[in-house]
């Protein structure tokens, strides 16, 4: 019989369940692991790098590596300040100093317009078909730069306002020339009012604002020749640096192998030689022929242009002195008003051309300006005639010593505009052979850094890995 197990038959129980648990569930077993795993892969990789630093293998591929980078990197910020400066350069060849010229052109036009406004008005009810023609295609000129320059300007900048207020004020001022040549075919002393306000308006409104443009143009063209003159230093100090590590490495090379010459390393040091050496005189160059520019071509041609305006305004002066006949005073009514401008304006003329004479660096550009001062002191004794005349009560006499056809003060205006003419023809002449020659030293370069040192990282790479064929 068999016994039973001692304390009788027992229930057996159902096993009882966890209680659920209450906070957030647990992260699984592989996110718990994948931290670790990232740490691990960390701490092997520098474990890696440290042990390969301790062996002249491991130590070269670390050093092939730098220099490589460093080389491509010289190359790289030699491309791009170049590049800027190079971009620089252009604005001053293509947009700055053309603008300025037409800025320029835009006073002239202006002054030249009133200046045969008033020839016209003293040479009776029929102007010359000549003098009136000439009016028309200095208003039209100066209408084509506006919109030329107002095209090339943002209107919020100052030169597009005074863009801006040039377009309001030439219709008003044509207007007013008008209105003075109908009534002097009629013979009506009103003409004349019209003619003096209208040059009030030109002296007052319109040729300060023509003058401001200029200005604004000038500067703008000084800051881009500033920028493209600007000495490359970041280029030339990661230069330095390339050039030395690379010649620390054939040190290196040399005293661990007894070896002169890397071939590899060789050609890494020639081309970041080349580079160097081309961005050194390339940006000499065009430095020196860009300041050749702006000092022998843009500052005679601030002068003449300057001298060239002055005689354009004392010629309109000398004009209305007849005009008005002694009715605008000055503002202690001692003098003619006309007389004491036309006196002003010669003088600055006179000073101008003796700059402009001083600034000249060769006989070419020397000998217009000395034919124009021999004319403006031809010009002042014609008019001291002149006035002597119509002092005298000759107003007919002096009429024909001002706008006559022989040895009148318009003959000698003329032979001064001309030969100022010729004298700016020959700056400008000279600033773009020397602007597009600084131009020309930077082109080429840019590309030229980045190709370089492409072929610089390449052969110091190869360099290197011949030196670790060694350890295989």
């Amino acid at each position: 019989m068999t016994q039973l197990p001692q304390g009788g038959p027992q229930t057996q129980r159902a096993p009882e369940r966890a209680p659920a648990p209450t906070g957030p569930p647990a992260p699984s077993l592989p996110e718990q692991r994948l931290p670790a795993q990232h740490r691990s892969a960390w701490a092997e990789q520098s474990r890696r790098l440290r042990a390969a630093a301790t062996t002249e293998p491991g130590r070269l591929q670390i050093i092939g590596a730098v220099l490589a980078l460093l080389v491509v990197a010289f190359g790289a910020v030699t491309a791009l300040e170049i590049s800027h400066r190079a971009s620089a350069a252009d604005d001053v060849v293509g947009r700055s100093q053309p603008l300025s010229a037409d800025a320029a052109n835009i006073y002239r036009s202006l002054a030249d317009a009133d200046t045969m406004a008033a020839s016209g008005f003293l040479a009776g009810a029929q102007e010359p078909k000549a003098v009136q023609e000439q009016y028309r295609k200095d208003i039209q000129e100066a209408a084509r730069l506006l919109v030329k320059a107002s095209a090339n300007t943002d209107s919020s900048t100052s030169s597009g306002q005074e863009i801006t207020t040039l377009n309001e004020l030439l219709p008003v001022y044509t207007g007013l020339i008008e209105r003075a040549r109908a009534n002097n075919r009629q013979g009506l002393p009103l003409g004349g009012a019209y003619l003096r306000y209208a040059n009030q308006k030109m002296s007052n409104e319109l040729l300060p604002a023509a003058e401001r443009l200029y200005a604004a143009e000038t500067g703008r063209l000084d800051r881009d020749a500033a920028d493209a003159r600007r000495w490359p230093y970041l280029s030339l100090g990661a230069g330095l640096v390339v050039l030395g590590a690379l010649v620390w490495m054939q040190r290196r090379n040399y005293r661990r192998t007894n070896r002169v010459f890397n071939h590899g390393l060789l050609v890494a040091t020639a081309a970041a030689s080349v580079v160097l050496l081309w961005l050194a005189v390339g940006h000499t160059v065009a430095r020196a022929e860009l300041r050749s520019a702006m000092v022998h071509g843009q500052e005679s041609l601030d002068v003449l242009n300057n001298a060239r305006i002055n005689s354009l305004k004392a010629r309109a002066n000398e004009n209305l002195t007849l005009v008005a006949r002694g009715a605008v005073l000055t503002a202690d009514g001692s003098a003619d008003q006309y007389e004491t401008d036309y006196t002003t304006g010669m003088k600055a003329l006179g000073a101008q051309l003796k700059k402009a004479e001083r600034l000249a660096d060769n006989d070419s550009g020397r000998a217009p300006v000395a034919e124009a001062a021999r004319s403006v002191t031809e010009w002042q004794d014609r008019h001291r005639k002149a006035r002597a005349t119509d002092d005298q009560g000759d107003y007919d006499g002096a009429l024909k010593q001002i706008i006559g056809a022989e040895d009148s003060t318009g003959q000698s205006f003329q032979q001064v505009d001309t030969a100022l003419r010729k004298a700016l023809a020959h700056e400008q002449g000279e600033f773009t052979a020397a602007a597009e020659d600084g131009r020309g030293a930077l082109r080429g370069l840019p590309a030229g850094a980045a190709a370089l040192a492409v072929l610089g990282a390449v052969a110091a790479i190869l360099g290197v890995n011949r030196r670790l064929s060694e350890y295989r």
